[in-house]
């Protein structure tokens, strides 16, 4: 279910984000073979800033993706 009144920033936990907008889990799935394990499983509960950080992903393109899935 989308909640478009509540868009998606970086201090939202994976969960957070899955939770509200279950499109956006197929985003993070995507990024597994650059994180080099599943985003989902080891990371759940973490900020998406944080997650961007221990993956080396870029935060910015990650959060526009997930914008654009919900």
């Amino acid at each position: 279910m989308s909640d478009e009144n509540n868009p998606i920033d970086s201090e939202m936990t994976v969960l957070d984000i899955i939770s509200r907008h279950r499109r956006t889990e197929a985003v993070f799935k995507s990024y597994d073979d650059q994180a080099g394990e599943c985003i989902c499983c080891h990371a759940l509960f973490e900020p998406v800033r944080d997650v961007a950080k221990k993956y080396n992903l870029d935060l910015e393109k990650l959060l526009a993706e997930l914008e654009a899935a919900q």
